[in-house]
């Protein structure tokens, strides 16, 4: 049984209504006994209350079961999922938000200035797999390097809308199509300047649908700025984090950014600044500013003894997969169900660690060399990761 399920099944007994085969049997015998009626074989093998059972149970029960599975818990937002959670969504002028692509700036390297050099509309850069999955980006616009550079910046879209696609520098460094003159591409600091987005889940409508109800006003408190921002920017409402106490006199706050991958790029964060103020949004002492959230970078080292007899394919395939997994828990990628890190939070190792074991049945053993990390108005973000397999 579902969660709530019981609560709601509780409501129709509640109601007088029988919930199962023996309660409704009950119930059509003190209808008979009632109604005077001299039927007495009510052996359930009767052909009699077969009879019954296929043309009356039967029916009241799909009747009842949908009440309690589908009818009620659809009525409430708490509750109600896909297109019955859409139809609450619809009534407090909201709509779920649909998947959208990454779009960032991807850093081309070549050998020589010594000759023009065009990147053309279309390369394909992909990342290394990471657990068996290959992600790519296309650049948009033909592009020339400029003169006496050896680098140039082109921007480049997802081949596919979602959040997995919001890599950590560096993942996207490979060109399956080499280019004559190119010698390396990668996706650097900052590389993103939109997210991609998953289309939005149940759990982050709701989370919208129950901010809607605070945000009846425009004005002067962080409901509305949540309902602005999440609107705008396709930002889930439990990634804004608000800062009140007047940071910048009487009245003001801020408002600190995290988004799937971790921390926004700042020129993002720009643009929500400019809508704000473009549409003359005004609350907190018309002084509201927004920021990426801060980083506590923390640098992690684990040891790693491997179960015995494992071919080399097999231990550098173990140590990358590790080395992703905990790059996963850092919010650097999205491929394995890691515990991620958050603000005002405590960040478990020793939960990484017995996530590590069931995900990767090949470790006999491991040790971090690190405590826990907690953050206040802060998210832990990795700075150097090492990886040792022991014999």
């Amino acid at each position: 049984m579902t969660e709530h399920q019981e609560d709601f099944e509780q409501l129709v007994i509640d109601a007088g209504i029988p919930t199962t085969d023996e309660a409704m049997k009950a119930e059509w015998d003190q209808i008979n006994a009632d109604q005077g009626s001299l039927i007495s074989n009510d052996s359930k093998w009767s052909s009699f209350w077969r009879l019954v059972s296929e043309i009356v149970t039967r029916p009241a029960m799909w009747v009842v079961q949908f009440l309690i599975r589908q009818l009620l818990p659809n009525s409430f937002i708490k509750t109600a999922s896909g297109s019955f959670l859409n139809i609450h969504a619809w009534s407090l002028d909201l709509t779920r938000k649909e998947a959208t692509k990454a779009l960032g700036l991807i850093t081309f390297s070549r050998e020589s200035i010594d000759s023009p050099l065009t990147i053309p509309a279309g390369t394909i850069i992909q990342s290394t797999p990471i657990n068996g999955q290959v992600y790519e980006l296309i650049t948009l616009t033909e592009t020339d390097f400029p003169d006496e550079s050896l680098t140039v910046d082109i921007q480049a879209e997802a081949l596919e809308a979602g959040e997995n696609h919001n890599l950590a520098p560096g993942y996207y460094s490979v060109l399956p199509n080499p280019i004559t003159g190119v010698t390396g591409v990668t996706n650097g600091e900052e590389w993103l300047t939109t997210p991609g987005a998953d289309q939005e889940t149940d759990e982050e409508l709701r989370l919208r649908c129950r901010n809607q109800f605070t945000a009846v006003g425009l004005f002067h408190h962080d409901a509305a700025y949540k309902q602005i921002i999440t609107e705008f920017a396709g930002i889930r409402t439990d990634y804004l984090f608000f800062e009140h106490n007047a940071p910048r006199g009487p009245g003001s706050a801020n408002c600190y950014i995290m988004i799937e991958s971790g921390i926004p790029p700042q020129e993002f964060v720009d643009t929500i600044n400019t809508h704000i103020d473009d549409n003359g949004y005004h609350g907190h002492g018309d002084s509201m500013v927004c920021y990426p959230m801060p980083d506590k970078e923390t640098d992690v080292t684990v040891t790693v003894w491997p179960v015995a007899n494992l071919s080399i394919l097999e231990r550098t395939g173990l140590q990358e997969g590790v080395e992703n997994f905990i790059r996963a828990a850092f919010r650097q990628n999205n491929d394995y169900n890691a515990t991620q890190t958050w603000p005002e939070g405590r960040f478990s190792f020793s939960r990484l660690a017995q996530e590590l074991h069931r995900t990767f049945p090949e470790i006999d053993s491991l040790e971090f060399v690190n405590s826990d990390i907690v953050t206040g108005l802060e998210l832990a973000t990795l700075g150097n990761l090492t990886v040792t397999l022991e014999y």
